[in-house]
């Protein structure tokens, strides 16, 4: 089992920045892909941005130039800086932990709202 714990949401106006975090803990396989993925009101779940523990990265498209991940691998924790925020980035963010043989964890979710 693994644990996602996210924090570093909250209420933004647009514009301005936002900084995500989540550490997981558990049984934890070196090799792995951690992620986040976000999920507005009516819409489905999408790929913010991914990041393997060898530096590999994926974004999604609405999300390439203002958000950057990274994390740190000794402390299993990634992180998601989200810049230049807009008021369709109001979400729920998802963490994700993936590895081939355990699947796919879900953190419980921390809400975005980029509002005036």
């Amino acid at each position: 089992q693994v644990q996602l714990v996210e924090s570093g949401g909250g209420l933004v106006q647009p514009g301005g920045s936002l900084r995500l975090s989540c550490g997981a803990s558990g049984s934890i396989f070196s090799i792995n892909v951690m992620g986040w993925y976000r999920q507005a009101p009516g819409k489905e779940r999408e790929l913010v941005a991914d990041m393997s523990d060898g530096g590999s990265t994926n974004y999604g498209d609405s999300m390439k130039g203002r958000f950057t991940i990274s994390r740190d691998n000794a402390q299993n924790t990634v992180y998601l800086q989200m810049n230049s925020l807009k008021p369709e980035d109001t979400a729920v963010y998802y963490c994700r932990y993936w590895h081939g043989s355990a699947g796919a964890y879900w953190g419980q979710g921390t809400q975005v709202t980029v509002s005036s």
